[in-house]
């Protein structure tokens, strides 16, 4: 039996669990578990698969890595069936996949750079995930990331052109750059490119690549860069995700974010002016610590009059060591069903949205028999079964519920 490899969490770690599938390819009756600390759900879902494993496949060995093992490897290693711990830095580097080699994880913090690998497979996906950037040298209240991930770090631009080359040659047709903060990309390489820049020269250098994708982008910044290749480059994608968090000014302080609703207004709004019709999405933290009635209207209000309609919302998750573990707590019920409402007011823009969509003809790719996404990452479902990863156009019929549906044009 080959190694098999469970994911949690982000884009990040998906491109990572790829990395380590060749890495590990010899490591028989192996399951690595690759985890994620964003939530305490996350965090408790890793270790439901561990225990299940451990019970129903105890001849296994479980390989535990990810942030959540990087920022308490005693925890996982303790865990029944753990065979080894492997840190995030470790865990891609060759040598930790040798036979009989043991635990590592090192001090994240001190890392300096990220080593570019070359994948050319997802295993059962049509879109592919390439790494940009690393780790992150912002401390917001509520975040741990940054302690399984370490400082900020940038793969340097031939790479990231050099792994896009060889994703499209394998027959991707789109791309999403992805890492901890890829907004920050670029200050600790030679001449300081942005993240505009390079987009730009990965387009130039690579233009048999249809689609280009951003992973999550902190409004706080985007370049100039980015912003002329929003409004010029059809290949970037129509969808901007942003790291918003909250709606409300107080709350956004009390988080250590670098922006204010009025610097996330500038942004949709120039993003709406430079690309009409663009989808804009969101995170969002529902019941953040000292977060009163009013406080979380205000975030309601932000939704509503902004008309976002791809939103991830998370009611907030004590991260333990975080500032805002400390402060003052919501109630978890009211969490809950904040995180509730806010979902149905993103739901309710996302319906508004998908009716807009009625009889254009939109890019598709195929992502399996009849599902994919459109340019603006909006999910459809085509009336005919095609070929996963193909890459058509499609006239939409209808929606419902978020979903659009489409005949091949």
């Amino acid at each position: 039996m080959s190694v098999e490899i469970v994911t949690f969490g982000c884009r990040l770690n998906t491109y990572e669990t790829e990395v380590m599938r060749g890495l590990a390819r010899n490591m028989a009756d192996t399951v690595i578990v690759n985890t994620c600390a964003v939530t305490a759900e996350a965090e408790r879902q890793a270790r439901q698969t561990i225990r299940r494993l451990a019970r129903e496949r105890p001849e296994t060995r479980i390989v535990v890595t990810g942030c959540a093992a990087q920022i308490d490897p005693a925890a996982w290693s303790a865990l029944p069936g753990v065979h080894r711990v492997l840190g995030n830095t470790e865990k891609l580097q060759p040598e930790s996949w040798i036979a009989g080699a043991g635990s590592m994880v090192g001090d994240i913090m001190a890392a300096r750079e990220t080593v570019p690998h070359l994948v050319t497979e997802f295993a059962g996906r049509a879109r592919a995930f390439v790494q940009v950037q690393q780790g992150c040298d912002h401390r917001c209240t509520f975040c741990v990331i940054p302690f399984g991930r370490g400082p900020n770090r940038s793969v340097p631009i031939g790479a990231v052109v050099a792994q896009v080359r060889a994703l499209v040659e394998s027959g991707f047709q789109e791309v999403v750059l992805t890492g901890v903060d890829i907004a920050s990309y670029g200050p600790d390489l030679p001449g300081r490119p942005g993240l505009g820049q390079l987009a730009r020269r990965l387009l130039a250098q690579v233009p048999e690549l249809p689609r280009l994708r951003l992973s999550s982008l902190d409004p706080a910044a985007m370049d100039e860069d980015l912003w002329r290749l929003i409004a010029d480059e059809p290949r970037l994608m129509p969808h901007l995700h942003l790291s918003l968090q909250a709606g409300s000014d107080l709350i956004l302080k009390r988080m250590k974010r670098r922006h204010l609703t009025a610097d996330a207004q500038v942004v949709i709004e120039r993003a709406r002016a430079a690309r009409p019709g663009i989808a804009i999405g969101a995170d969002l933290i529902a019941g953040f610590p000292t977060e009163t009635d009013a406080l979380f209207q205000e975030t309601l209000d932000f939704v509503a009059t902004n008309a976002l309609p791809f939103l991830h919302v998370f009611p907030y998750s004590e991260r333990p060591g975080t500032p805002a573990a400390r402060m003052p707590a919501v109630p978890k019920p009211i969490r809950k069903a904040r995180a509730a409402r806010l979902r149905e007011a993103g739901q309710a823009a996302a319906q508004a949205f998908c009716e807009m969509q009625q009889d254009r003809i939109a890019s598709i790719l195929i992502e399996s028999g009849q599902t994919g996404h459109t340019e603006h990452f909006v999910p459809v479902r085509l009336v005919s079964e095609v070929r996963s990863g193909q890459l058509l156009k499609g006239r939409i019929i209808s929606s419902a519920d978020g979903i659009l549906l489409a005949e091949a044009a």
